[in-house]
């Protein structure tokens, strides 16, 4: 079948046929899909790009997806670092710097309906009323949207139509987990419907917080992190007839939880457990808002394309930074964290298509305005959020107010706030031309304009009531301002040809970028707007070829060879802090490599061998390495030669599902999930120390169906392996990394009608 919608994403919309009546099957299989952007429906073999999809019951069930995140554990070659509890940076391919501040756009353009989100604060969107999820691998931008040096991983929520399907759903699992979610769609006229749909869950600590020092008290449980969120979405169709539509969309999500303590390399501790005295542990206040105006119409023989959007957040959040209660048992040592940010992104984006002879041709407009702020505070002890003073000077502080204070008092506390905004402009076009009936090609450009001004300050507050900026190693106050402005071109080419219906292979070739920045984090001195504090733009070049090819509706296989060349490659680079009694702490900002390279090869299929049986598999084997000649210091040691962060040699998934008929109207199925990757780094350095090993994990689920009534029930598990891993890490004192959730289990009820 074929599934038009007038999607505002403007990638491949991927609809696959379901092999059962009754509520959608968990897997994808092969059929028709549309490509919106171009507004005609090709199959997946005619379509020259790396493409996953993820469809089907499974993202919608209460033992799954909970944030965006989750995606990765249906996916190979793509990966997601999860930093400060919430901010999430995609790897595909091992392209994508691992980083936890919230400035800059992450390799991975990440889109919500369409929405660019601008931020890796964003990125972690909550998850509910789901449609589908696509995965572009490869640099892109010619299409939609904002350049990408990585790919695009889109999230589609459904849709009003005069069609649609109601449901609610109530789940209850290990750790107090209650996860409650529905949708409903009603139908106002023949050309007006409407959609309402929410989520609420909620769930007690999945890590135990401990006593690793008998002389400090056991801190509060609520540092093994607790979950707290809901989200609301609205959204409005009116079809004005069968070539134009509007429809007006609207969300509002929080998070109100409590960020889980990192776990520091020094304490050796069990699985799933974390040592915190508990002064850095604080309650999570996170807002994300937006509204969207999509419109579609024909214009002659234009079909044009409208997307008119506003987003934003509010966060108010911490954690205990250095992840051990007394640090090496000094514990003036300690140090937490606290961020209060504001966001608002506005933007439009615009698009016509047609066909002119043997030429379909694509032209768009994007354009965005941004605007960032955030106070970023490090302090020692319990806080006094009056003064902002801590009980006890915070490790770093006497090294950064340099060799005349502001006062003779004790720096205690560093405040950092940075303001930014971004205005961005590109101009694209995607066009394909058939050469012949089997043979076409693929030419797409953009052009990209981007301007991004910042100013902040870094300040310390005294014991005796004094504030001083840091003049770290006198090279004047850390007050100051710059601006980035950056023109670039980047394109595609492609070039497929169709040896039946059913099979085709292509080569093809495309650029994208990541743009440069400025480090919103601490700021040491002046030079924080002059040198250290900036980072330059990150571009990729991508080859591959592909085969794509499918037998009726019960199996398709896809693959691919890739080489993707990486300049300038923004990474997070750990240097020592030298602290003037002799010690050391690491600090960190996000740099820039000299190049690197990742090459490989991704195959996915799926198969229906019989009546009820669904398969599905992927699996990449990738390799990648770092290329920097040495310095002055022959720092290079510390990079050349190692392998991207987060980017496994080996990864894999396997996917089942066998549904059966019990009665006339009482259906049973089983279903199961595993990813497996080989060993990867958290960073690139290379250390042995900051190395997560292989590992695999399993989720299941077994549901009966009363379809006269509308009703499922089931059981599920998620993490049956039970596996204790590093999602993201990072230095200071020592190496802290942030870590999985255990194993969880439950059981769900959903009534549709």
């Amino acid at each position: 079948m074929i599934v038009s919608h007038r999607s505002p994403i403007l990638t491949l919309l991927i609809s696959f046929s379901l092999s059962c009546s009754g509520p959608a099957s968990a897997f994808n299989k092969p059929d028709e899909l549309v490509v919106t952007a171009t507004r005609r429906a090709q199959r997946l073999e005619d379509i020259p790009a790396s493409v996953n999809v993820i469809t089907g019951a499974r993202l919608n069930a209460a033992e799954t997806l909970n944030g965006a995140e989750d995606a990765t554990r249906y996916l190979s070659g793509v990966e997601a670092a999860v930093a400060n509890g919430s901010q999430i940076a995609f790897q595909i391919r091992g392209i994508g710097a691992v980083d936890h501040q919230a400035l800059t756009p992450t390799a991975a353009a990440v889109y919500a309906d369409g929405v660019f989100l601008a931020t890796n604060v964003q990125t972690s969107l909550f998850l509910y009323d789901l449609d589908r999820i696509e995965v572009l691998k490869g640099p892109q931008g010619t299409l939609y949207g904002r350049n990408a040096s990585s790919g695009a991983i889109n999230f589609l929520t459904a849709r009003p139509s005069q069609d649609q399907h109601s449901y609610l759903r109530a789940s209850y699992g290990r750790f107090d987990r209650i996860d409650l979610a529905g949708a409903v769609g009603t139908v106002l006229t023949d050309r007006l419907s409407a959609r309402i749909a929410g989520r609420y869950l909620s769930e007690e600590p999945t890590l135990d917080n401990v006593q690793s020092d008998p002389a400090i008290p056991r801190g509060p449980e609520d540092a093994g992190g607790v979950r707290d969120e809901f989200g609301l979405r609205a959204s409005l169709l009116y079809e004005l007839d069968d070539d134009a539509a509007l429809l007006l969309r609207g969300h509002y999500e929080e998070d109100n939880g409590v960020n889980a303590t990192p776990l520091n390399d020094s304490l050796d501790l069990g699985k799933h457990e974390i040592s915190s005295e508990g002064d850095g542990v604080q309650n999570t206040d996170n807002a994300f808002f937006g509204a969207s105006l999509e419109g579609t119409a024909q214009l002659s023989r234009w079909s044009l394309y409208s997307l008119t959007a506003f987003e934003g957040y509010t966060q108010d959040y911490g954690f205990d930074f250095d992840g051990t209660p007394a640090p090496f048992g000094v514990p003036s040592l300690n140090a937490n964290l606290h961020y209060d940010r504001d966001f608002r992104q506005v933007s439009e984006e615009l698009r016509a298509q047609t066909e002119i002879g043997r030429v379909n041709l694509l032209i768009g407009a994007h354009g965005a305005w941004e605007d960032f702020s955030q106070d970023y505070l490090i302090w020692c002890g319990q806080l006094d959020p009056d003064t902002l003073l801590g009980t006890c000077p915070y490790v770093g502080a006497a090294g950064r107010v340099g060799p005349a204070p502001a006062s003779p008092g004790t720096a205690l506390s560093l405040l950092t706030h940075i303001e930014q905004t971004r205005e961005t402009f590109a101009l694209f076009t995607h066009n394909d031309i058939a050469l012949d009936e089997r043979l076409t090609l693929t030419l797409g450009g953009r052009y990209t304009y981007e301007n991004i001004e910042g100013d902040g300050y870094g300040l310390h507050f005294f014991d005796d009531g004094a504030q001083g900026f840091n003049n770290r190693d006198s090279l004047g106050p850390a007050i100051g301002e710059n601006r980035i402005e950056e023109n670039r071109f980047t394109g595609n080419a492609a070039l497929r040809y169709a040896f039946s219906d059913e099979t085709s292979v292509y080569a093809s070739f495309s650029s994208g970028y990541k743009s440069g920045g400025f480090n919103g984090e601490v700021q040491n001195n002046a030079a924080h707007w002059s040198d250290e504090g900036l980072f330059g733009a990150e571009t990729v070049k991508a080859y591959e070829l592909g085969l794509k090819t499918r037998a009726g509706d019960d199996f398709a296989f896809n693959a691919a060879l890739f080489f993707q060349d990486y300049n300038d490659p923004q990474a997070r680079i750990f240097v020592d802090f030298p602290l003037p009694d002799g010690g050391r702490i690491i600090s960190n900002s996000l740099s820039n490599l000299d190049a690197a390279v990742s090459y490989g090869f991704d195959a996915d299929g799926s198969w229906s061998p019989a009546r009820g049986l669904d398969l599905a598999a992927s699996f990449t084997w990738l390799a990648t390495e770092i290329n920097q000649e040495s310095d002055a210091a022959g720092n290079a040691a510390l990079f050349d030669g190692n392998p991207l962060p987060f980017a496994p040699e080996l990864s894999g998934t396997v996917s089942a599902r066998y549904e059966w008929r019990l009665a006339q109207q009482m259906r049973a199925a089983v279903q199961a999930n595993a990813k497996a990757k080989s060993a990867f780094y958290l960073d690139a350095e290379g250390l042995a120390a900051r190395r997560q090993g292989a590992y695999a994990t399993l989720d299941a689920s077994a549901t009966l169906y009363l379809d006269a009534v509308g009703l499922e029930l089931s059981l599920w598990g998620r993490n049956l392996t039970d596996r204790d891993v590093a999602v993201s890490g990072y230095g200071f004192i020592g190496y802290n990394t942030f870590r999985s959730a255990p194993l969880s289990y439950g059981v769900s009820a959903q009534l549709s009608f």
